[in-house]
């Protein structure tokens, strides 16, 4: 998933944007309709395994498309005053995914208890590239992008998280939502190539998703 040292100091800010909002894998979660199992009604019920399958996938393929964004606030924020941690924003991101969820119809707590883990995520692979960066400036990326900018498609992949959150409470609250999640999780990572680092970070996002998990109550 990195390119050389010698690559990556000949990508501009935007050529970045580009590939993490929209590259092939940034589209979207994949067309689990396109299955035959997926076209059929018999099987497409949240409480049963390919239905549930079928809520969770788009849910982690968001998650995934969330943390892309990580890569891009590091790089506005490197070399910076700005800290990682911005309590503000986080209180900010949490209240309105909270806010969303209950007008949707869902669990606010459950909701944002997925965005607290979602928020760590990316503040991990910030650290990590910082670090990395720190240690070898030239592996750096070129230029920084506007923060709010970035935060602009972080605001528009919340909202698409929520309603993914607000339409899987079955999903979520079913015994094998566990291997369910895995076996999802699992297809994201392979369908967007991710590196150790990312992969690490999603499992983290991940890990409030599942009731069985956190010991939540069912939407």
């Amino acid at each position: 998933m990195r390119p050389t040292a010698c690559a990556r100091r000949l990508l501009t800010v935007g050529a970045i944007a580009v590939t993490v909002f929209t590259g092939p894998a940034a589209v979207g979660p994949p067309p689990v309709a396109a299955s035959p199992a997926a076209a059929s009604p018999t099987v497409t019920v949240a409480g049963t395994g390919y239905g549930a399958y079928a809520r969770l996938l788009p849910l982690v393929d968001l998650s995934a498309r969330r943390l892309a964004t990580a890569d891009l606030v590091a790089a506005a924020k490197w070399g910076t005053l700005s800290p990682v941690d911005d309590p503000v924003r986080e209180g900010q991101v949490l209240d309105a995914a909270a806010r969303q969820a209950r007008e949707a119809g869902g669990d606010p707590e459950a909701t944002a208890g997925v965005f607290r883990d979602q928020i760590e995520a990316n503040k991990r692979v910030q650290r990590a590239l910082h670090s990395r960066w720190d240690a070898d400036p030239s592996d750096a990326p070129v230029g920084r992008p506007d923060l709010a900018e970035v935060r602009e498609e972080i605001n528009r992949a919340n909202v698409d998280l929520v309603r993914a959150i607000v339409a899987s409470p079955a999903a979520r609250a079913a015994h094998f939502c566990g291997g369910t999640l895995t076996a999802a999780e699992a297809h994201v990572r392979h369908d967007r190539r991710l590196d150790p680092l990312h992969a690490t970070a999603l499992r983290h996002a991940l890990r409030s998703v599942c009731v069985e998990r956190t010991g939540r109550p069912s939407n």
